[in-house]
Parts: structure tokens; sequence; C-alpha cells
């Protein structure tokens, strides 16, 4: 979205007129700094535990940390934010665990039929069994479609097996355009071992699906050589310079196919747990709060000594950031708005947790005014700069940040290493659905203090309480603070032309 410059300047200088709502912190006392520090100290020590296991979904140690931030939430005095009678603190969300298992691969011409060595082929399905054939005999068709997706088709493609080439960057594109024109399976060429390995290696981990979004395909990888020794060496060449003439069109080949594919699966349900400060102005739209609480779960090399992924920055930090400004905007003045805050499940396998808020919030995304994420806030030390994550996609929101930043006499960090995290975060989902949406931490502020940690901390053991630095997460807590008392106000920051309270 663009803005004119005109009225986001006119916006920036009224905000940054505006009496600062909460202390500088330079001006904050140091036993009151202490003070904040240490509660957040302890809520990390809590969830950074190894009674909490690493905090993964779908475990004894996730649901104990689901337990414990509910009990958190009463505690500093929020209610229920889920507008759900039946369910107080929990917005259920359905996740589909897969790991693949076995496979088989089939090819043949005439009555020759060759079982293709696992060493070079693999063969995918989210279900539990699939079982495809095509060719002679079978009434299901075998294209080739090269290079392209299938797309000159049509609805032609639909029952098909369809054989591609590899083309890199553009595969995952071509096989799912494959898979909407209702092929039974798509079986990919690719040049190498190598190849195939890399695809195994993603392949084959254990992954972590929206049961709402669940797949039904089945993918199958065979390496050029193999391919062609079924084929014959010199017509799969023909094949293969027909196939990279612009002019190419897909061809029915004279091949029989089989592919079988079985899984591991583990339907479960996590949850977001969401409560509210209720506004003293009703109608007039809401703040919301967010960061993700879970982790990785045992994630360190098979017989080592600790295994737990304890996630002390990523993101226990954000949940006791969550849970301390809470407390702070209750025991305040009244807000305005209502605020929300929003603790999200399976973000770490792809933001599974916020995309089903998306998909089934409890209030209207449209009467969100802003949302702040809070993800790995306790690695930076007092006076680091900001990394501003989502700068640009909201040119209200851009100014009352900026002008908080002034207020506060903080200073704006790197906003190309700030933007590399932009699709990385949950505050992605909600910028995608249209809700003004940032993430602001002094940990993406400067590659200096970002990279060590990712070196030597990130997404392993080592994330534990007795490395994190939270004079950077008290500086970043107050500017929240500030921000979100200012954005509650109606009066200081109105609800853009549009949105519906």
């Amino acid at each position: 979205m663009r803005f004119s410059r005109g009225p986001v300047l006119i916006l920036l200088a009224l905000l940054a007129a505006c009496a600062p709502s909460s202390p500088r912190p330079a001006s904050l006392p140091p036993e009151d700094r202490a003070a904040i520090a240490a509660r957040l100290e302890a809520d990390i020590a809590v969830l950074a535990s190894d009674a909490m296991a690493g905090r993964r979904p779908g475990t004894p140690g996730g649901r104990d940390t689901s337990a414990w931030i509910e009990q958190r939430m009463g505690e500093a005095g929020l209610v229920s934010g889920t507008n759900d009678p039946g369910s107080y603190w929990r917005l259920p969300v359905d996740l589909l665990g897969i790991q693949p298992e076995t496979a088989a691969l089939v090819l043949g011409q005439g009555r020759r039929r060759v079982t293709v060595p696992a060493a070079d082929a693999a063969v995918y399905t989210p279900r539990r069994r699939a079982l495809a054939f095509g060719g002679p005999g079978t009434g299901v068709p075998v294209v080739f479609v090269g290079y392209g997706d299938g797309s000159v088709l049509g609805d032609a493609l639909a029952g098909a097996v369809a054989v591609m080439l590899a083309d890199q960057g553009r595969d995952t594109e071509r096989r799912n355009a494959l898979f909407r024109q209702r092929a039974t399976a798509v079986l990919t060429v690719v040049p190498d071992g190598e190849a195939l390995a890399a695809v195994r290696a993603a392949a084959e981990r254990p992954r972590l699906l929206l049961a709402s979004e669940e797949e039904d395909n089945l993918a199958a990888y065979i390496t050029d050589k193999a391919f062609a020794e079924v084929i014959g060496a010199r017509r799969w060449a023909a094949w293969k310079a027909e196939a990279a003439d612009r002019a190419f069109a897909p061809i029915e080949l004279n091949l029989a196919v089989s592919l079988e594919a079985t899984s591991d699966r583990r339907e479960f349900a996590s949850q977001n747990i969401i409560g509210m400060i209720p506004g003293s102005a009703p109608g007039t739209g809401a703040v919301l709060v967010l960061g993700h609480w879970d982790h990785l779960g045992e994630c360190g090399p098979a017989g080592a000594l600790d295994r737990i992924c304890n996630g002390a920055a990523d993101n226990a930090s954000g949940i006791a950031m969550m849970l301390e400004l809470a407390r702070r905007l209750k025991a305040g003045a009244p807000l305005g708005r209502d605020i929300y805050f929003l603790a999200t499940t399976a973000e770490e396998p792809g933001l599974l947790g916020i995309r089903a808020f998306v998909k089934d919030p409890p209030l209207p995304l449209a009467s969100i005014v802003a949302a702040f994420n809070l993800d790995m806030m306790a690695v930076a030390p007092q006076g680091s700069p900001v990394g501003f994550v989502g700068r640009g996609k909201d040119g209200g929101l851009d100014a009352a940040v900026l002008a908080a930043l002034a207020r506060h006499g903080r200073q704006l960090g790197d906003q190309s290493l700030a933007d590399s995290f932009l699709m990385r975060q949950d505050g992605w989902a909600l910028v995608q659905a249209g809700v003004p949406a940032v993430l602001l931490s002094s940990t993406y502020g400067s590659r200096a203090i970002l990279d060590p940690f990712i070196a030597a901390r990130y997404h392993q053991p080592s994330d534990e309480i007795a490395g994190i630095e939270l004079g950077g997460a008290v500086d970043d807590l107050l500017l929240h603070e500030d921000l979100i008392r200012l954005i509650a106000d109606p009066a200081r920051y109105p609800a853009k032309a549009g949105s519906r309270p």
C-alpha cells in the first residue's frame, strides 16, 4: 500500500508533539528497570526450563506451557479474548504431523518392468498410503510436460500422471500447478544423485501442517540416469531436446508407471491462547499484541548430553514481554480500545498458529488498528538500535513508530536487516490479511548483535536462560508500552477510513 508523503509527515509531527505516555528509558529509575528485568527473567526461566522440554506443540511440555500462560494471563488481570463462552483462553488449532515411511516406483515399457532402486528414486505422500498407476491399459495417461506446468492442457491433465524435468527455483510452483489441474501424481526427473539427496533432506524431515490445509498428492522423483535406462538413452535425449524448444507441447508417453508411498500421520490439537483488556470506548477497534510460545523440543544431535532446545530468546522472551506488558497496561490508566494478547502455537514449522488465527479470528481483522509481534526480544544490550520489521506497509503506523523512537531517544537500526525478516515472523500473516503489523526489537537492529546469536544459539540447545540479555528487552518493552497506550487512544490515533471496528 502506498501513501502520499504529505499526510504521513503531518501525522508524524503531531505524534512527535504528543507528551510521552511512559517514561523514557534514560529517565526510568535503575531500580524500576531492574524490577522489570527481574520479572522478565523469572518468566523466561520457567518457559525455557527443561521441565517444558522445548515447548513443542503436541507434547506434554507444550501442554504445560499452554496451561502456564493461561494461569499468568489470569494473574495479570486479563479476561478471555476468545469471544467464545465455551473456550475461555484457548483457540484450538488442529495440526497434522507427517513422517514419510515407505516408497516404491516401478516403470516399464512393453512387458518389461523395472523397480527403480531407492538410491535413484523417492516417492512421498501426506496420506497414510497412496497408490497410483498410469500408462497403457490403465486408462490413465502418462504425460511429459518438460519444463512447463501443463497449463496448456487445461482439464485434459485431470487424472494423468505428469512427468516433468527439474528446473531449479521453479519446481515447487510447477508441481503445485500440476496438482491444481488434478494430476494424479507428478514424477520429477532430477539431474543426479546429489539433487535427489537434496530432495530427500527436505522431504523426509517430520512436517507439521494445519489440518485444514492438508494436501492430497503423490510426488515422486527419479534421477536422469535411472529414467534414461528405462526409456532408452537416445529416446530420452531426444525428448529432453524437444522440451527445451519454446514451441514444445506436452506429449503422452508409452510408459507404464506404478507409484506407492506411505506416511506416519498424527492428528492432534494445539492451541493459540488469547486474553484481553476491555477498552473504555467499545466499538473503536482493537490493538493486538502477539508472540509465539512454541519452540523445537529436542533438536540436539542424538547422543548429546543436552538435546533440549529450550528457546530462551526464541521465544520465551517474547511471551515474557507480552505478559509484562499485559500486567503494566492493566495496572495503568484505562485504555480506550480493547487490547488483545495472543500467544500463538506452531510458529516454527511455518507460522501455522497465526495462519489459523487469520482464518478464524475471534474479532474482525478489520477492527485491529495495529498489531505488535514480539519475537526474540532478549538478545541485545541496553541502548541498541531498533530493528523495524514491517516498515513501509502502513504509513500511519510507521509515523507512530518513528515518533515513539524519537520520544525515547532510540536509534533506528539496519533497515535492510530488518526487512529480511519480514516474511519469517507471525506478523507477516497479519500483513497479508491487511492488518497493520510490525515487529520492533533491538535484536534485529544490527548484524553485530544478531549474527553471533544466530551462529551460536539460534535453534540450538545453547539458547538457554544463562545467555539472555535483558538491557535491550527493557528498552523495547517501554517503547511498546508507549506505542500501545498511544494507539489505544482513539482520539490520538484515529482508525483509518474503511476499517470496521
